[in-house]
């Protein structure tokens, strides 16, 4: 049963869903000004700093701003101030996903440690203020349990990479390559796999007119996911590599069954004609299968993940094709939808809101995925032809970031222009 008169003030999330796609901007900027070298391997300062400004200034600013709305609408989890959490919050994610960028670009040990210092001390503050009113709620759905434990997945996350950020900062002795596999295990399985699953048990059957999640999977994927990622890190703790292989593979395995299940739920579909949402959608499925199946082959044959550009294959597929997709085919419909029911609201019952394809068109969002799916597409070539098409790939993946922003601006901008409407239509006698 979802609570939509507990939403918050649109103010709250919107400041996150605005600021995010400039991040693919700059990290597509990123990516054509350094060119070649940037694909040459997943270890280089380049790839480092594009990677998190998608995955922290992109992915987790998107994620903890819907959370905001999410909570006491889906979970019954009423924050009590969110405009303020959002205030603290928003800053200390934009500045220190800049820093940390930064700090891999330039090898500045001082911008890693102010990225690390500021962005622990934002997801804390998240934490503590959501989980005081999530842990509350009893735990009667799926989506409930799963938004508890993506909670562990986020600590999990922040905490190893605050120390990968410090040790790299102060040259601390460290198996980095171990615990940079683990801190993406629990970034993209733990934390973003398990709260994607949660959402998604309420918003692909609400959006996309499908049958819901059968309940046994949807109960057992989130715990199943992070009791692998516990079992990971205690293998790469006592230094058990074939435990690491057996993990690895099985995470693979139960998220492809994930994707392949709402894949199935997407072709039984009641809604004939497909939208924005629903295409984006079929990209992040099909794209992380790929990329999960590219993982499980690694973890069965580990000599496949030394082959030439396997790992940013599988890291493109992954996050551009995958979770970003995912995220953006989301925003679709939560922006017009959130900025509609706000409308609704200040109407009173007396002024209709306009509809949502009038605050966000289908056409401008079919138009920008489009050209999203053509820069994923140069970002794949790009890793086999680096120097023919590294600068072409950064400069559409920019394009396709920017236009990504312009259509939530654009929302934005035609849902206070509605406000305003309505307010002069509620003065007049």
């Amino acid at each position: 049963m979802l609570s939509f008169e507990k939403a918050p003030p649109l103010a709250a999330p919107l400041r996150f869903f605005l600021t995010a796609p400039l991040f693919i901007v700059l990290a597509g900027l990123l990516i054509a000004y350094e060119g070649p070298a940037l694909f040459s391997s997943r270890w280089m300062p380049g790839t480092l700093a594009a990677t998190h400004l998608l995955t922290i200034g992109f992915m987790l600013q998107v994620m903890l701003g819907a959370l905001i709305q999410i909570l006491p609408v889906v979970a019954g989890a009423n924050l009590a101030r969110p405009l303020m959490l959002a205030a603290v919050v928003h800053p200390g994610l934009s500045l220190g996903a800049l820093l940390l960028a930064g700090g891999f670009y330039f090898a500045q040990p001082v911008l890693l440690s102010a990225a690390a210092l500021l962005l622990g001390l934002s997801v804390v503050c998240y934490l503590a203020a959501s989980s005081w009113s999530l842990l509350r709620v009893p735990s009667t759905s799926p989506t409930i349990r799963g938004l508890k434990l993506a909670w562990l997945g986020l600590t999990g996350v922040v905490g190893l990479g605050v120390v990968l950020a410090l040790g790299l900062a102060h040259g601390w002795s460290l198996p980095l390559v171990a615990l940079t596999d683990l801190h993406a295990g629990w970034g993209l399985g733990a934390w973003a796999g398990v709260l994607l699953a949660s959402i998604s048990y309420v918003v692909v059957p609400m959006f996309q007119l499908t049958s819901g999640y059968p309940a046994r999977p949807s109960w057992w994927f989130p715990v199943v996911m992070l009791g692998l990622l516990l079992l990971w890190s205690l293998a790469v703790f006592a230094d058990w590599p074939g435990l690491v292989r057996l993990t690895q593979g099985l995470a693979a395995v139960v998220g492809i069954g994930f994707a392949g299940l709402t894949l199935r739920l997407q072709s039984q579909r009641r809604r004939a004609r497909s939208d924005a949402t629903h295409r984006y959608w079929q990209l992040g499925l099909l794209s992380s299968i790929v990329a999960l199946s590219m993982l499980l082959i690694a973890a069965l044959w580990p000599g496949a993940a030394e082959l030439e550009g396997w790992p940013l294959f599988v890291g493109i597929l992954l996050i551009a094709g995958g979770f970003i997709a995912f995220i953006i085919g989301m925003l679709y419909k939560i922006v017009p939808f959130l900025a509609w029911m706000h409308l609704q609201s200040s109407g009173q019952a007396k002024v209709p809101a306009p509809a949502m394809n009038k605050i966000l068109g289908d056409r401008d969002m079919h138009r920008q995925m489009l050209a999203y799916v053509a820069a994923c597409g140069l970002l794949l070539a790009a890793v086999l032809l680096p120097e023919w098409l590294a600068r072409p790939a950064g400069l559409a993946f920019a394009l396709a970031g920017g236009w990504l922003w312009w259509n939530l601006f654009g929302a934005a901008r035609r849902y206070r222009l509605h406000l305003d409407v309505i307010a002069a239509k509620l003065a007049t006698p």
